[in-house]
This record gives structure tokens, sequence and C-alpha cells, in this order.
């Protein structure tokens, strides 16, 4: 068993397989050129999946496969197939901008994949573009749309910010529901790779305007999930993550590992140890001390705050799969 120094149980792996993405989402990577990564850079799907199997032993049983946009690195399926060969019943999950997933779903649907997570940001065709500097819109719906018909339960993420997408909540909302899709509103996490000028929404925000339409209450979540959930009287449930929440980080069960080699044990914390030569040359003894040592550094809790200033991470999520 995987255990932190606070005494949460840690059962959930993020990969990050690849920090390229065809997007650059506001929120995220604005700014970034178009750059790659050498490839001597990356771990390979082997010297990952080596990883895997060690923490899949030591009772990790979730893993869910990020980016950047996972789907824009070749071969994805595979590696989903070499973890579902190893152990059946992991739950494998993904997480994608919706861009390439109607043409990849089958196949990651055959490999094993059974969930995955859609980023919408907005039903509008100019504030998807304005938003990720991509005429998307057409192929993240078809994406999801394929979605529904190959995977046994999809979701959207969105990011509702001040004076960009606010005024679409509600239509994002039910466009969700109509589809019997969980939709989650997440507050805008800030970071210095996002356009400075941005503002996010709160959760108190985002529930004064949905419940201008709708009649919720709140109920209990999953004890490990970063999602608070609320019921519609007719029984649709959505959610919304508030990182900023006091008791946000109290049944954090997750670390990550990136493309490039990292341990990291906290989203916001710049904190990482690398496990790349290690893994590459076998030592299974030597990554094993360094997660070790990962968790025992994992913070209680991370420095985003309901009240006040908040601090800026300088975490590149699209390194660390958000």
């Amino acid at each position: 068993m995987l255990v932190d120094a606070h005494g949460r149980k840690i059962d959930y792996l993020r990969v990050s397989v690849t920090e390229r993405c065809n997007f650059r989402c506001v929120y995220c990577m604005n700014e970034k050129p178009f750059v790659w990564v050498p490839h001597n850079n990356i771990l390979s799907y082997e010297e990952m999946f080596l990883f895997i199997k060690q923490v899949i032993d030591g009772g990790v049983n979730k893993i869910r496969i990020t980016g950047g946009e996972p789907l824009v690195r070749p071969d994805i399926d595979c590696f989903i197939k070499m973890i579902r060969d190893y152990k059946a019943d992991v739950d494998i999950a993904l997480t994608t901008n919706g861009y390439l997933l109607g043409d990849l779903a089958q196949q990651l649907s055959v490999a094993g994949l059974k969930r995955v997570n859609v980023s919408l940001d907005s039903l509008k065709r100019d504030v998807v573009y304005k938003m990720s500097k991509m005429d998307a819109l057409e192929r993240v719906l078809e994406g999801i749309d394929q979605a529904q018909r190959y995977f046994m339960r999809v979701k959207i993420n969105t990011v509702p910010l001040r004076g960009v997408n606010d005024d679409e909540i509600l239509d994002i909302f039910d466009y969700a529901k109509r589809r019997n899709i969980m939709v989650r509103f997440i507050e805008y996490m800030e970071n210095n790779f996002a356009d400075k000028y941005i503002k996010g929404l709160s959760s108190h925000e985002i529930q004064r305007i949905i419940s201008a339409k709708y009649t919720f209450k709140e109920i209990e979540k999953n004890h490990t999930s970063p999602a608070q959930l609320f019921e519609l009287q007719d029984g649709y449930i959505f959610g919304i993550i508030a990182p900023h929440r006091h008791d946000f980080c109290e049944s954090c069960n997750r670390i990550r590992l990136t493309a490039e080699g990292f341990l990291i044990p906290c989203l916001y914390f710049d904190e990482a140890l690398s496990i790349k030569e290690a893994l590459r040359v076998g030592d299974m003894k030597k990554t094993d001390e360094i997660l070790r040592e990962v968790l025992k550094n994992k913070p209680k809790e991370n420095r985003w705050r309901e009240e006040g200033e908040n601090e800026v991470s300088s975490r590149a999520f699209y390194q660390s799969g958000g």
C-alpha cells in the first residue's frame, strides 16, 4: 500500500504521456510556441509501463491518461492495452480536448478504455477559437458523440471565465443534461502560463447561475473525488471542482508522472523528482526509493484559497496533466 506522510492512501496515478497539444487554451498554455520536446527526453511507453506495473502492485487501482493532449501521441491505444492486459480490473480513464476523439474512439475502446473526460468550454464556434486558438467546435462535438457510442462513461469539463464564456454556463449545462453526461465546472487555477488577464468564476458564482433555472442540492461525494456533487430534482448530477476550498486536499489520493519522467506529488507545488534515469536502466529499487521520497514530501494542501489573493502556480499544467 502507498501512503503519504499525512496518512492518505495513494491509489490513483495520472500519467501525462506528452506535453504536446494541438490547442493553446488561454488558461493553460496560452503563448507557448508550437515546439516539440526532443524524443529522447520523453519516456517510452515501455518505460512508463515499468513504473505503472510497480505502482499497480503497490495498490494503485486507477490510472488516468493525460497530456498535453494525449491523443496526439501515436499508438496511445497500444499503451492502454498494455495496462489493461497487465491488470484487467484497473480503472483506466483519459482526459482529452476531444479534437481527435471522433477518429480514435473505437480503437481506444477496443484497447480497453472505459471512461473519458472531454473539455468543452463553449458551444460557440468563435468563443472556442478565442479560447483554444483552434476552429475546433464541430470536431469536439463529434468526439463527444463518438465517446457516448463507445465508452461506458463520459464527462464534460468546463472552465468558466469571466466575460469569455460565463454566459454559456446554462447552455453547456443543458447540452450535457440532454445527453445524460455529467458536466463538471472547474474553477480557473491561477498559473504563470495562462493569459494574465483572465479571471475565473468561483463555485458560489457558478451555483448561483445554475440556480436561476434549476433547483438542486449538494450530495455526498465520493471520498477521493475532487468535485463537489449536486443533484437536481429529476436526479441529474453535476459537479464543481473548486481547488480554492479549504477541504479540497483532505482526501487527495493522487500522484502524477510526466512524460519526461518526473513524479509530482501535488498539482500546485513545483517540487518533483525524476525517475527517468532509474527507469532507463531498469533499476526498480531506485524508482521505489524515489516514489517513497515523493510520497513523504507530498504536501498536506495546495496554496489556492477561497479568500484573499491566491498565489500563482509556476507549474505548467500541460506537463503535469492538470
